[in-house]
């Protein structure tokens, strides 16, 4: 492999910024410090451009099934947008399936999915969708598999469990040092609502946000934080949309509980009207939870600043607006989830760096830091330092460009953020110590590796 030296850039991390040179040998950091040098290295004068780690993305839907269709990007496409965008690692998440199956044939299933495709390095999450003593006694080999962290729904009559499992799981979980995240959301009353929005006639994507509504998520969440809670066990909210679910984490961990929050760039930077939109363009934007109102995106920022939430992440879910277009006469039927690997980066250090919301060292916690921590991948990856993995991302702050599905890598004719002005960019990606990507072009794919993970290590 190549030796590199990146001279004169701006290395970032969550305690600061500096000025360093970078030496990269095989797939490692060598060395980094002021006035490097070395004869048979390619030198790259990056002067002007902050180098981060590269992104670390915990939630990512890959051919996945959904809604009677599977998602236009699967891990061949979605890994060669996220690489593109600076992510150097995502985080699937593989799954069970009810009917007796178990965990090791759900963890091969998503192997024969990824293996051999990934133009960057990748993980999964297990979700437990059904549990009983048999699938308890797979968790160990879970472990063995690099796997520990976990997935459970609230929702969907495929993948939720029921309250009485949550706490089982929790608390087995807990047992081994590892966590679950959890997607919630109140099922049932969702469906009531579901059934009155039918019977009256609206069948439109502007219903979305009405059967799915925020108080019904801070529910779920104060739930399965007393759940936690009595099992004595840490927790993950994911995807948290809303200030009233931001208020039920604050009150667990004014109790002393342990719970890690993650949130989604259209949760920071989208309002539920878009789902108003005429034409059925509404339909662009479904995903659960639902994206909500203005005064929810101000709390989600100010959790960010404050670390009240550690990481931000896609749940890239991607379809195409034929696939949208299942539910045009009944709007349960659309299928949800919206393509964000490419472009997480560059939204967060244009609407958050440059409008002052967040640092760039904040910036960094978010992307790259609490990811490596939370997921076991810590030093080895979300740090730029000697020994870990040369993945770097060379970001130009002065980039400007504005999001098009015609311009993107992901498999879609749409995008959530279409039109949206970008002042900042990524320039150069390395992976593993391979310039794997350029000025939006992949020099180097399928280059991706399963990495086998550690527990958590995020204070």
């Amino acid at each position: 492999m190549k030796k590199y030296l990146l001279k004169n850039g701006t290395v970032v991390s969550a305690s600061g910024c500096s000025r360093m040179d970078i030496l990269i040998e095989g797939e490692k950091i060598l060395e980094t410090g002021t006035e490097l040098s070395c004869e048979d290295a390619i030198v790259m004068d990056v002067s002007g451009k902050l180098l981060f780690p590269g992104f670390i993305d915990g939630h990512t839907h890959f051919d996945l099934e959904v809604a009677g269709t599977v998602t236009a990007d699967d891990f061949e496409t979605g890994t060669r947008a996220a690489l593109l965008g600076g992510t150097t690692m995502v985080i699937d998440y593989a799954s069970q399936d009810k009917g007796g199956h178990s965990l090791m044939e759900g963890l091969e299933k998503w192997h024969r999915k990824a293996d051999g495709k990934c133009s960057c390095d990748y993980s999964f999450h297990m979700s437990v969708v059904e549990w009983n003593e048999e699938v308890e006694k797979e968790i160990p080999l879970m472990l063995q598999e690099g796997i520990t962290s976990f997935k459970l729904y609230m929702t969907y009559p495929a993948m939720m469990v029921n309250d009485a499992d949550l706490y089982r799981i929790i608390k087995c979980l807990k047992k081994y040092d590892c966590f679950a995240g959890i997607h919630c959301e109140n099922a049932g009353v969702i469906d009531a609502l579901i059934q009155e929005a039918k019977a009256a006639g609206r069948l439109g994507p502007e219903n979305h946000p009405l059967v799915r509504p925020d108080t019904l998520e801070a529910e779920a969440v104060h739930r399965v934080l007393v759940i936690a809670g009595q099992a004595g066990a840490p927790v993950m909210i994911v995807h948290l949309t809303n200030r009233k679910a931001l208020l039920e984490v604050e009150r667990a961990r004014q109790n002393g509980q342990t719970v890690y929050a993650e949130t989604c760039p259209q949760y920071l930077l989208l309002e539920d009207s878009v789902y108003s939109k005429p034409d059925f363009g509404g339909a662009v934007y479904v995903c659960a939870p639902p994206i909500r109102k203005k005064e929810d995106q101000e709390a989600l920022w100010d959790a960010l600043k404050t670390g009240e939430i550690q990481t931000v992440a896609t749940d890239q879910c991607s379809f195409t607006l034929a696939q949208k277009a299942l539910g045009k006469e009944d709007f349960t039927r659309i299928p949800g989830g919206l393509p964000g690997v490419q472009t997480r980066g560059a939204l967060l250090y244009t609407y958050g760096v440059r409008t002052g919301r967040i640092t760039v060292e904040k910036m960094c916690e978010l992307l790259c830091e609490n990811p490596a921590r939370l997921y076991g991948l810590w030093p080895r990856k979300g740090v730029i330092a000697k020994g870990s993995d040369a993945d770097i991302v060379v970001f130009d702050p002065e980039k400007e460009s504005v999001i098009s599905a015609r311009t993107q890598a992901c498999n879609t004719d749409n995008n959530p953020f279409e039109g949206f002005s970008l002042h900042g960019d990524v320039e150069k990606v390395f992976l593993r110590g391979n310039l794997a990507a350029e000025n939006g072009q992949i020099l180097m794919g399928k280059l991706g590796k399963y990495i086998y993970r550690d527990k958590n290590q995020l204070a």
